[in-house]
């Protein structure tokens, strides 16, 4: 951490010397309101000066080497190359290949991936809500990066837990039709829904894929208000950001 009032949280994982990760927490900005205090995101109604002086100090901060790659993230699987896009290109994922180049998605209870090869040649980020975990974008984020998918380490960032993500039978029988041992990552409650088990659901994903280790995940975005901003539990809200670099 640094001496300023951002904190973040950064992966405990064998990578931590050639990758660099910050993963926000919503303390630390100027934002007002709903969007108290670092708000990430210029498309959720905050004011836009509020939003440039964040990031701004999330710069400073994190000591980043650039500014990173903000995508329109849709909740699809498209992914990008960070050398070959620009900001706001429409997409939930981006790689980078070369040192410096920072990736990033803003999440608010969607689950923020971060997957490296163990030499720190390649990085990628993945903004996998249901939507599009169900839809394949870790997979098309997987196949993006290139080489032996056993070679990856991924980090699982602050997501929507178990006990909170309240999902519809019809979520819940398309993953159980694509992944394979997804039965047990939903658990029916007594309103004839299922609490799903986001986390669980990645890793499974991440495995079928070849991916050699995962790391990550535990945390509960909706039940820790002061630590993280939740769209399912408060409508209008921040973002936090999930960003990754090759060092």
């Amino acid at each position: 951490m640094t001496a300023t009032a951002i904190r973040w949280i950064a992966p405990d994982w064998p990578l931590a010397g050639r990758v660099k990760v910050v993963s926000t927490l919503r303390s630390g900005g100027v934002s007002e309101g709903a969007y108290a205090s670092l708000n990430l995101a210029d498309h959720v109604g905050d004011r836009p000066g509020a939003v440039a002086a964040n990031r701004q100090r999330l710069r400073e901060a994190a000591q980043l080497p650039a500014e990173p790659l903000w995508l329109e993230q849709v909740h699809g699987v498209d992914v990008v190359r960070h050398a070959n896009a620009a900001t706001g290109v429409r997409a939930d994922a981006a790689v980078a290949f070369e040192p410096g180049r920072v990736c990033a998605v803003m999440t608010a209870d969607c689950l923020p991936v971060v997957l490296a090869d163990r030499d720190g040649k390649r990085v990628a980020v993945a903004h996998a809500g249901w939507r599009g975990l169900l839809g394949g974008v870790l997979e098309a984020t997987v196949a993006e990066l290139g080489g032996k998918a056993c070679d990856l380490h991924a980090w699982l960032g602050p997501a929507i837990g178990p006990d909170a993500f309240e999902v519809g039978a019809e979520v819940r029988e398309a993953y159980v039709a694509r992944v394979r041992g997804s039965e047990a990552c939903f658990q029916g409650n007594d309103r004839g829904r299922y609490f799903a088990d986001l986390y669980r659901l990645a890793r499974l994903v991440l495995e079928s894929t070849g991916v050699g280790e995962v790391h990550g995940g535990g945390w509960c975005t909706h039940r820790d208000r002061e630590r993280y901003f939740s769209f399912r539990r408060d409508g209008v809200t921040g973002r936090m950001a999930t960003l990754a670099w090759l060092a």
